[in-house]
């Protein structure tokens, strides 16, 4: 992996975690031009990007991060920021929530959670903020396409956003896992999604959440 942090002492600090947490860092870069070209000559599995870096120190990072997914897919993405942003998150995943994720600085103090969310990355999965989710849930339009979820379907939804397997959305919200699917299964067929394999539905099924406001 490569980790994009212009701090030292925090850049430092997550090559520690991480490699601590059994991950190798292959590279870091403390500025977004550094950061682009690193990506592309060590092809790591999964950057972590700081969203504010020099040169510019505004959104040089979530710009990069947005550059780095759309010349190489094959990358994971992993923002890290101190901006409860929704804006920065739908702009960095797009029309496509795989192998990306949005995190709040602070969700590094939980290394088990934090290293869990770069695995799911690095694999093709997503990992949004649960802060970040709960402003997507929040929002309302006239025409939104979430009206017709139960307010435990939308609960279950936001879990999966987060990236959570059913087995977690199970163990998160103290139900069977067995509940989950049932629950998983009518939020696809509410949405439309019943003709498309299971993993794609996910990533359809979040996107929809994501373009609900």
């Amino acid at each position: 992996m490569l980790i994009a942090e212009d701090e030292l002492l925090l850049r430092e600090g997550l090559s520690r975690l991480l490699a601590d947490a059994g991950f190798e860092v292959i590279g870091v870069a403390s500025d977004a031009p550094d950061l682009l070209r690193k990506v592309g000559a060590l092809a790591p599995d999964v950057a972590i990007v700081d969203v504010q870096m020099p040169p510019d120190h505004t959104d040089d990072g979530i710009r990069a991060a947005i550059a780095i997914r759309r010349e190489h897919p094959e990358v994971g993405v992993l923002v890290l920021s101190q901006f409860r942003e929704e804006a920065y998150a739908m702009d960095l995943i797009g029309d496509d929530a795989r192998g990306v994720g949005y995190l709040l600085k602070d969700r590094i103090a939980d290394l088990g959670s934090f290293a869990d969310a770069v695995r799911r990355v690095a694999g093709g999965g997503s990992a949004l903020d649960p802060e970040i989710v709960a402003l997507m849930v929040g929002r309302r339009r006239r025409a939104d396409p979430l009206a017709a979820l139960t307010a435990r379907e939308r609960q279950v939804l936001a879990l999966m956003a987060e990236g959570k397997s059913n087995l977690g959305i199970a163990e998160g919200l103290g139900v069977t896992q067995t509940a989950v699917e049932k629950h998983v299964g009518r939020i696809f067929g509410k949405l439309g999604l019943n003709a498309e394999p299971l993993d794609h539905r996910r990533v359809l099924a979040v996107l929809t959440l994501l373009r609900s406001g």
